[in-house]
């Protein structure tokens, strides 16, 4: 140990060995020396313990700033030394790459690759992910789109539902979602029950008593779950078959009870034509095309009687195959025979009618058109509907674009793929939008570096055209998780069937995700947004829901918002939907620049689909029903007198309403002040808004017996609508009116609303019950 002290200290230049006992700061003289007390160490130690032999040696100044020198010198230099080492190890493990996987001289992070070493370590710099901003990922999409060839992809052909043709539709279209990348791609099989043609053909006969009966001609257009029975009464002609056309026949004194109904193909569904015709008591109906609406002569068209969506044998429960069906059918099915024809044989039963000249607003392009035929010769009409009922498998397909934040909370774009005929624009069209759309953001994703924060679900429905029957199946499948997970819809039926117009159907919820979309999109004829083209009071023009309309039963039965749009050119629409003249051809003489119009409805969709899975907040405005309600409390307040007299009060009502639209106030503000970079705290306000199209859904009637639940948008006397319209039979009709349904009217939408307000506002603790 000795040695090892004598070594250091003479690297440092010190003196002899020696072990200091004590030193004198300072002499009186004010000499630096030191006097120190040394133990020689050939001192040997006395008896007492003390040093026999006891030397004072006044030391010499040593230069110690020289000493300071050396060692900050060497310090450096050891320093030196491991910092060269550090860095030659670093750059042996390195190797830094020139130019970046696409070519290009500079990378935002160079490649890192181990060295060869096999003991070196190796540690991999993280990457630095780009920042995309909402006009990004706008121009991402857009460049996608731009780069797909809509001329080239639009030739699919759409077959009838459950068929073979379908099948293999389907599975194209399942493979094709695969190729895409997407996260994951599978179907649903459900079992269902349609109505096709018969084996033997379905009649339609005029018959009188002076001349022998006249079968005429029937081709191979029918109406699907019409009565499969013969029927035969005078006729009456009822134009649309709406519900003021037969308010006017009634105001004429012409009876609908006993016969069988002619009306126009358009305007509503044929199923609300025959709803309206059966529920006045008559026989049959009798649905043709007129040529003033149709520019196809002669053609037949297909549709459904079915006043619901899904399969009329499976109400409020799903198809799927594990399932025991009951003995159950749909209350919205007619109890009447249903038929189209064409406009040729519709000429010949004007001409066999011999009652009053229709008024002007009724008449097509006929050369004579009478309300009825008056019996003074007998004439009668027998119609006989041989359809029959069949089993189909039909296949759902889907694929998913998984969120990264929140994978468990979803947007649904959907089209259905089926049609009659070739259906270009009724099942084409949104087929295509679907595909591309998908392989657009699946692109994003995968290559763009595009993060969703939510996943985005596409779905092709089968059996669309019997009334939306796959997509209802999925949604009763569902029911019990998909309100708390799909937080929207997008449906692409019949995007393009025109070019000059926007037509828009949505849920108040969506209004302002719509508003910022057509914001955001260019019609392509003239280079400005939609926005424009529809003007800034688009809102007063939504158009409601169609119950043929596949986002209707999301809507009206699951309570998830949804939105249904169209570029269309008139009111009256693209003459060949529906029939079997609805080519690619015919569509494309029909619209003008149909490849541009397909893109710029693909980027609708995509807009509003990556906008509500790329921010914090959901884009659901629960405000706009406010104004819904607001909307109703006017319409019923002038009834403020009928209702006192039933001893009522619509103060419960009022309140109600004042509870929503505090809740509404109350949400947003908590929405203004919560930090969105809080996933916790964001993820509670976006369930609340969630909630609120859900409780919309009347929870006093059975979902099997009344599935259509939405007391705004559904069907049944729960609905506000229906409530209005019964309250005004009061005044109207009051041998019609019935007080005690009135009043359960008026107590289920009250608690209705309320309970709606109540979920607004969250825990139970803030919930305002003072009424």
């Amino acid at each position: 140990m000795d040695h090892a002290r004598s070594a250091i200290s003479n690297l440092f230049g010190s003196g002899p060995l020696s072990y200091t006992r004590f030193s004198l700061a300072r002499q009186m003289d004010g000499d630096s020396s030191h006097v120190e007390m040394k133990l020689a160490e050939e001192e040997e130690v006395g008896e007492n313990g003390m040093t026999d032999n006891v030397h004072t040696h006044v030391s010499k100044p040593k230069n110690s700033g020289r000493n300071l020198w050396c060692k900050v010198a060497a310090g450096g230099l050891l320093f030196l030394i491991g910092f060269l080492i550090g860095y030659l190890s670093y750059r042996g493990r390195m190797q830094a790459t020139s130019t970046c996987s696409d070519g290009s001289n500079t990378c935002r992070n160079p490649a890192i690759t181990p060295s060869t070493g096999d003991n070196d370590e190796y540690i991999e710099e993280p990457e630095i992910e780009p920042v995309l901003y909402w006009s990004d990922i706008k121009r991402m999409l857009s460049n996608k789109l731009k780069a797909v060839n809509f001329n080239n992809v639009r030739e699919l052909s759409s077959y009838e539902a459950g068929s073979e043709a379908d099948e293999s539709l389907a599975n194209s279209i399942h493979g094709q979602l695969t190729g895409f990348k997407l996260d994951k791609v599978w179907n649903d099989e459900h079992y269902i029950t349609l109505q096709v043609q018969g084996s033997s053909p379905n009649k339609v006969t005029i018959e009188t008593s002076t001349e022998t009966p006249i079968k005429l001609e029937i081709t191979d257009g029918y109406v699907a779950y019409s009565a499969r029975a013969t029927a035969t009464g005078k006729l009456v002609y009822a134009n649309y078959g709406q519900t003021e056309d037969f308010q006017e026949l009634n105001k004429m004194d012409i009876p609908i009870n006993g016969s069988v109904v002619l009306v126009r193909a358009g305007k509503i569904p044929f199923a609300e034509k025959v709803a309206n015709a059966e529920g006045l008591n008559a026989v049959g109906v009798l649905i043709y095309s007129d040529t003033a609406d149709y520019a196809v002569h002669n053609e037949v068209l297909f549709g459904h009687a079915h006043l619901g969506t899904g399969d009329p044998f499976t109400p409020g429960f799903p198809s799927f195959n594990h399932t025991q069906f009951p003995p159950a059918k749909s209350s919205g099915l007619p109890g009447i025979p249903v038929q189209t024809i064409s406009s040729d044989v519709a000429a010949d039963l004007f001409r066999k009618m011999n009652g009053e000249a229709a008024p002007k607003a009724w008449r097509g392009s006929f050369s004579s058109y009478s309300m009825r035929s008056l019996n003074t010769d007998g004439t009668k009409v027998t119609l006989e509907v041989n359809n029959q009922m069949v089993e189909r498998k039909i296949h759902n397909i889907f694929g998913v674009i998984q969120g990264f934040d929140e994978p468990d909370q979803y947007v649904v774009i959907g089209a259905q793929r089926d049609s009659w005929g070739p259906g270009a624009a009724k099942a084409g069209v949104g087929t295509i939008v679907l595909l591309e759309l998908a392989n657009a953001i699946s692109s994003m994703v995968k290559t763009g570096g595009y993060k969703p924060r939510r996943s985005i679900v596409f779905a092709s429905w089968s059996a669309g055209e019997f009334g939306a029957v796959g997509a209802t199946e999925w949604l009763e499948g569902y029911s019990s998780t998909l309100h708390t997970k799909a937080f929207a819809y997008i449906n692409l039926d019949a995007a393009v069937v025109g070019s000059s117009n926007f037509r828009i159907s949505a849920s108040p919820m969506l209004y302002r995700i719509v508003e910022q979309t057509m914001m955001g999109v260019k019609h392509p004829a003239n280079g400005r947004s939609l926005y424009d083209k529809v003007g800034s009071d688009w809102a007063k023009k939504v158009v409601p829901f169609r119950m043929d309309n596949a986002a209707f039963p999301f809507l009206a039965y699951a309570g998830i918002p949804a939105v249904s749009f169209s570029f269309y050119d008139d009111e009256e629409g693209y003459p060949y939907l529906g029939t079997k003249q609805d080519t690619w051809r015919n569509l494309a003489l029909s619209v003008t620049q149909l490849e541009e119009l397909i893109r710029t409805a693909t980027e609708v969709a995509g807009q509003m689909a990556l906008k509500m899975t790329y921010d914090h907040q959901l884009y659901l405005d629960c405000e706009q029903y406010n104004q819904e309600l607001l909307k109703f409390i006017m319409k019923i307040a002038p009834y403020k007198q009928e209702i006192k007299e039933m001893n009522l009060t619509l103060q419960w009502l009022y309140s109600a309403r004042g509870d929503f639209s505090r809740a509404t106030e109350a949400l947003k503000r908590d929405f203004e002040n919560t930090d969105l970079n809080n996933k916790f705290l964001c993820r509670m306000m976006n369930d609340r808004f969630m909630k609120v199209e859900y409780h919309f859904l009347s929870p006093y009637v059975s979902p099997k017996d009344t599935p259509l639940r939405h007391i705004f948008f559904g069907s049944g006397s729960h609905t506000l609508s229906a409530l209005l319209d019964h309250l005004s039979l009061r005044r109207t009709n009051p041998s019609a009116f019935n007080p005690d349904l009135f009043k359960n009217q008026l107590a289920l939408a009250t608690w209705t609303i309320q309970g709606a307000a109540n979920a607004l506002s969250g825990d139970i603790w803030n919930i305002d019950n003072e009424f």
